[in-house]
């Protein structure tokens, strides 16, 4: 009879034990769960809108495609339009181009961007300091395409107000005779010229970016400590020096994120370029014709889908490595440490 007891207890100690890890295994289910249940709406669209965008691209690139023909006009090609790209005039004229645009339309921002913001935070204080900061901050955050359509319009060649300033000048008594030579070559055509076109762009792209890059160094030099200052000025160093030795060194990581930023925009122009030669393929003898613009017309202008992919990818390769030697050489001491 107690063998009888005994195994029923057991029995019943067991389905307490049973009833006891059921949902022990439900809780511990929930917990793992519950965290991909929370970043589900971003894996979503994180597939929708970019990994599946990125997947499609490189399947993409080995097929002829005209997107008016659907999904059913796909062709197989394989490697032919990596093949094609090295023997493509076009693409190699653009990537010349953008380079060009590159160095002419960067090097100046920070040229200018670094002096100013540096007399912006020793010369000016609280509101004025963020005033000037504000106004030269505008053209960064105003349409790309409103402004490119402005210079165009002051660009032009017979009604733009560029020549009638020139024009002016060459009236000037004083300096006149460094203008001397406007009135024959009136009018000057700054967006039909193979010559011109590219110093117009990057104008504008100058124009636009600096007052960016001036917030950047205006932070960076915020950041740096008064007692430095201070000390420079108990060793006699003058004004140059303590910017030269003093400041211009403490903001080394803030170069680099400027400069990351700035080779990485401007190796992808495409507006002001489109703009600005009126979307006519670059302009005269595609002076004007970037990367970018040339991946656009490829993909929406001639329909060739699979082949303006292989464009973006080889075009994804060029500023990977641009940037990777950028990395290299500035990475560690533009971060403030030691190669």
């Amino acid at each position: 009879m107690s063998a009888i007891v005994e195994s029923s207890t057991d029995s019943l100690s067991a389905r307490g034990t049973v009833r006891r890890r059921a949902p022990d295994k439900r809780r511990v289910l929930k917990k793992r769960l519950m965290p991909w249940l929370f970043i589900s709406p971003y894996l979503v669209l994180f597939i929708m809108f970019t990994a599946f965008p990125l997947g499609f691209s490189i399947f993409l690139s080995f097929h002829e495609w005209n997107p008016t023909s659907g999904l059913d006009g796909m062709n197989f090609v394989g490697l032919t339009h990596y093949a094609d790209i090295i023997t493509d005039p076009w693409l190699w004229k653009s990537l010349y181009n953008t380079v060009w645009l590159a160095i002419v339309a960067g090097v100046p921002q920070h040229l200018i961007a670094i002096p100013v913001a540096y007399l912006l935070v020793s010369v000016f204080k609280g509101a004025l300091r963020h005033f000037y900061t504000a106004t030269m901050f505008i053209p960064f955050i105003t349409s790309t395409v409103a402004i490119s359509l402005i210079f165009y319009t002051i660009y032009s060649g017979n009604s733009g107000i560029l020549n009638q300033w020139l024009l002016a000048l060459s009236d000037v008594p004083v300096i006149g005779a460094l203008f001397a030579w406007v009135p024959d070559a009136m009018p000057i055509r700054w967006l039909s010229s193979s010559a011109l076109i590219k110093p117009a762009i990057a104008f504008v792209v100058v124009w636009k970016y600096t007052g960016f890059n001036i917030v950047i160094y205006s932070a960076g030099f915020l950041t740096v400590s008064k007692d430095l200052y201070d000390a420079a000025e108990v060793d006699g160093c003058s004004a140059w020096q303590k910017f030269w030795h003093v400041a211009l060194p403490m903001i080394r990581p803030f170069v680099f994120f400027a400069l990351t930023l700035t080779i990485i925009g401007n190796l992808q122009l495409f507006e002001e370029p489109f703009v600005l030669t009126a979307g006519d393929s670059g302009g005269v003898a595609q002076s004007g014709l970037t990367a970018s613009y040339y991946l656009y017309l490829a993909g929406w202008e001639w329909h060739q889908m699979g082949y303006a992919t292989a464009v973006s990818w080889i075009l994804f390769l060029f500023i990977a490595v641009i940037t990777s030697v950028h990395f290299y050489f500035n990475g560690r001491k533009g971060m403030g440490g030691d190669r």
